[in-house]
């Protein structure tokens, strides 16, 4: 048995991925490391409780003494590290928290990784050779694309980081790849475009429509809500970094992304037709009227879409979700969801 230390995974894509890999590899042990902030949740992974080869961990990755414990009484053969700050407006508000947790975090994993695992530069201790370090990161660190369609970030494109949450993984990224050119880590990147499913934290866009308009709440859309986004299913996230962590070349970069540009307002318009379709208000009214502009946050990038080309064609990964197929999906887990909270609250 192999032990793999997991980080972040009681949020968003984390949670997705550890009952998908639970059941995928039964020869892994998964070490969940999750401090548990506002956007971690232990209901997201429910049904992993009571796995013997699941372990979950409350704690800090930025606790040195922590995380050199976690290695050596597990003996980490891996880590997928997914922890990380990530809201926009939360960033803009305070960026110190996101430079500790994003920044000094992923040090602290890489360097007692790379101590835990390497007798020197470029040398591997006896039984840790093969082992990975992947670090889940975001299409943000690219900056903003044109409208022209034919403009896609591709792994090469050059880190323009526009938001203080951008820019502190943009620079985790960097230090990624600092202990794999320094020391000859065995380490990969994803950058992954902006994820969609089940499990999502209520902040952001998707559940944010979802949840006002069943409360009949104005639907509030930044700007003018042409703002363009690449969406990828999570669950097809998850299957990326699967064959990344398993297959990808050591050192190289892999963009993940969903082939489904939208504007936030095509995104709304989605939702509210499912929602009148499943759910129609007693007024016999369109969920589309609920609709509200409010200002444009600062630093609010127009467009963001990835190539994914290389992982496409380098490693076989194809997304299983067209949009029209995964938003359906999404919509019918959110109610089950708020349905459930409401029949608790009554």
């Amino acid at each position: 048995m192999k032990s793999i230390l997991l980080t972040g995974t009681a949020g968003f894509i984390g949670s997705n991925f550890v009952p998908y890999f639970l059941e995928k590899y039964p020869e892994y042990n998964l070490i969940n490391l999750d401090l548990l902030t506002y956007a971690g949740n232990l209901e997201n992974l429910q049904e992993c409780e009571g796995n013997p080869r699941y372990k979950f961990i409350k704690g800090d990755i930025c606790n040195r003494q922590l995380v050199e414990f976690i290695f050596s009484e597990y003996d980490i053969q891996g880590v997928i590290h997914f922890a990380a700050e990530s809201h926009v407006d939360n960033s803009i508000k305070n960026p110190g928290v996101f430079v500790q947790t994003n920044v000094n975090g992923t040090f602290t994993l890489l360097d007692v990784a790379y101590k835990y695992w390497m007798e020197k530069p470029f040398t591997c201790k006896p039984k840790y050779e093969g082992c990975r370090f992947h670090h889940i990161s975001t299409d943000e660190v690219y900056g903003t694309l044109t409208l022209d369609p034919t403009d896609l970030f591709t792994e090469s494109t050059p880190y323009a980081p526009n938001s203080p949450y951008s820019a502190s993984k943009a620079s985790s990224d960097m230090i990624v790849r600092s202990y794999q050119e320094t020391y000859g880590m065995d380490t990969v990147i994803t950058n992954c475009s902006n994820n969609y499913g089940p499990k999502q934290h209520d902040e952001k866009l998707i559940p944010t429509i979802i949840r006002n308009a069943l409360k009949g709440n104005p639907i509030p859309i930044y700007g003018d809500g042409k703002n363009i986004r690449d969406w990828l299913y999570v669950l097809d996230h998850c299957k990326g970094i699967d064959i990344v962590y398993h297959t990808g070349k050591t050192g190289e970069v892999y963009n993940i992304g969903g082939r489904n540009e939208r504007t936030n307002l095509q995104i709304v318009d989605a939702i509210t037709t499912i929602l009148d379709e499943k759910v129609p208000q007693a007024n016999g009214k369109s969920y589309k009227e609920l609709i509200t502009f409010v200002e444009d946050r600062a630093g609010h990038d127009r467009r963001y879409a990835i190539d994914a080309t290389k992982l496409e064609n380098e490693l076989g990964w194809r997304a299983d979700e067209t949009f029209d197929t995964g938003i359906v999906k999404t919509v019918e887990w959110y109610l089950a969801k708020y349905n459930q909270e409401s029949s608790r609250d009554k």
